[in-house]
């Protein structure tokens, strides 16, 4: 059935080479683009851990929101773990990252109130930040000078909420640590999205909260997905009672959406007492890969995610094909995602170090 509906919006993303449609991995190539940093999505052992769990209970769905029956003991253990490893009060899960995100930035900057957010966090924020009912600020890319000024001439009345990520998804970068220190001293919220720090850094590969051995405070507030190194799908959100109790009244994402998959928690679970298991092991592995990277590119990597620069698109999916047909799948994302092309190679603990050597022999060759 032929529609012209956006014909014309298609044919121009196709021309300007931002076409998108879904991509299938390929099961016999070497994986670096998936956020699967800790390999936890194949293991087998986990899954039925995780069934046997939900197994236990007489059903196995949600079947409802939160707050209409849909909580379950599998959702409560799960906070529960999370809390007492983080040092947090009080957490809740969610239905996916975006929802966590939409539902904390929404619901907490109220009128009057104001949101400082850093111009690279991840767009579930900056999706929330247009629904906000405050003014909005937003600051250069981990620029803390940049910060102090906006909140020095911000001249609101109302609360101060920063919204910053542990390990950015695109830059590959980590938060730096005053962040913590600004966030105190001018009485503000502290938003951290670990999604891409939580499993991959800290000496208890916690985030970095762990990595800068921060205590969290009445202000903290952390969330985290559930589908990268964890190895399954949802969120959590972990802050003080209050602030969570808040957020229970207010954050339509987990007022009006069915609870979280009982499987899907159940296998964040296991994952998450895997890794806490295997921490040292997973060090090791993490450093290693760290350690090529640093010899292929002069660089160690703050966390998992290595951008490579890009000249333009089209050389961007050149490279991703050439290296597609040796094997392996890396990242390309584009405009407007980031602002320059970019190849994202995601480092994986099941993928050999003399692997990643050839990824960026590859690519210098090809970039000459």
């Amino acid at each position: 059935m032929k529609s012209h509906w956006y014909s014309k919006e298609l044919a121009a993303l196709k021309r300007s080479g931002r076409f998108r449609a879904p991509i299938m991995a390929d099961a016999g190539a070497f994986d670096m683009a998936s956020n699967d940093y800790l390999c936890l999505a194949h293991r087998k052992k986990l899954l039925k851990r995780a069934c046997k769990r939900v197994e236990k209970y007489p059903w196995h769905a949600p079947k409802s929101s939160l707050f209409v029956g849909g909580y379950h003991p599998i959702h409560e253990d799960f906070e529960a773990a999370l809390c007492s490893a983080n040092g947090f009060e009080k957490g809740s899960v969610a239905g996916s990252g975006f929802m966590a995100n939409l539902g904390l930035i929404e619901a907490l900057v109220r009128r009057k109130d104001t949101l400082f957010i850093d111009e690279s966090y991840h767009a579930s924020g900056m999706v929330a930040a247009k629904l906000s009912q405050g003014e909005v600020v937003t600051f250069r890319h981990n620029d803390m000078k940049d910060l102090i000024e906006k909140i020095d001439a911000c001249g609101a009345t109302g609360r101060r909420i920063i919204a910053v990520e542990g390990i950015y998804s695109m830059e590959g970068d980590r938060v730096p640590r005053e962040i913590f220190e600004i966030a105190d001293w001018f009485d503000a919220i502290l938003i951290v999205d670990e999604a891409h720090s939580s499993g991959t850094i800290g000496p208890n590969l916690l985030g970095v909260f762990d990595a800068y051995d921060i205590k969290p405070q009445p202000n903290h507030i952390k969330m985290g997905t559930l589908g990268k190194a964890y190895g399954s799908y949802g969120a959590y959100i972990l802050s003080s009672e209050e602030i969570i109790s808040f957020l229970y009244n207010r954050a339509k994402p987990l007022i009006y959406a069915t609870a979280p998959s009982l499987l899907d928690i159940a296998l964040a679970h296991e994952g998450f007492e895997y890794i806490t298991k295997k921490r040292k092991k997973y060090l090791e592995k993490i450093q290693k890969l760290k350690n090529v990277i640093k010899e292929s590119v002069g660089e160690e990597p703050d966390g998992m995610i290595v951008p490579v620069s890009m000249p333009d698109i089209k050389t961007a999916m050149e490279i991703a094909e050439m290296l597609r047909a040796h094997g392996y799948e890396v990242g390309v994302i584009r405009p407007p995602t980031v602002s320059k092309p970019i190849l994202r190679v995601i480092l994986r603990t099941c993928i050999e170090p003399k692997d990643y050597r050839m990824v960026f022999e590859l690519i210098a060759e090809r970039l000459g």
